[in-house]
């Protein structure tokens, strides 16, 4: 890379798991690995019903969404990758978004907006294109707006 990165990753913001029933994945992540159910997401448009738990405390807790699709015949198919998506906390997103996109990035379409915790979210597409010719290499990336406390903690 030819210039120097106006941003940095600061850590694992989240992991994203779905499955056709999300109550099977909790038996798993809740009843027996014993994370805590912090909130729930319902988005037609994003054809999702998720809960939100976090594994660990504090600005550097790990949010773990456990996801099942409204209509399994709908897409987005939430459930079809088991492993959804990984999140990273990045301290800012715009000049990251910006960057990135100068340097071949593909991202997902809807750019940056609010996603299901309340911070500005964006993705980096799993495959690359002919003219964006770096992605995910299978992988959904969400970037994250890292807070000024997880940017303190971690950064």
């Amino acid at each position: 890379m030819s210039t120097p990165r106006p941003f940095r990753i600061l850590g694992i913001q989240q992991i994203a798991i779905g499955g056709p029933d999300k109550q099977r994945l909790k038996s798993l992540w809740v009843d027996v690995l014993g994370l805590e159910v912090k909130g729930r997401f319902v988005s037609e448009r994003e054809n999702v019903d998720e809960d939100i738990c976090a594994l660990g405390r504090g600005p550097s807790a790990v949010e773990v969404d456990l996801m099942q699709p409204l209509d399994p015949e709908r897409k987005p198919a939430v459930h079809a990758t088991p492993l959804n998506h990984v999140g990273l906390w990045v301290d800012d997103l715009p000049k990251a978004v910006e960057w990135m996109t100068s340097h071949g990035v593909r991202f997902a379409p809807g750019g940056i907006r609010k996603g299901a915790a309340g911070h500005d979210i964006c993705f980096i597409h799993p495959k690359g294109s002919d003219e964006f010719p770096v992605g995910g290499e299978g992988v959904l990336i969400e970037l994250v707006q890292a807070p000024p406390e997880v940017v303190a903690a971690l950064g």
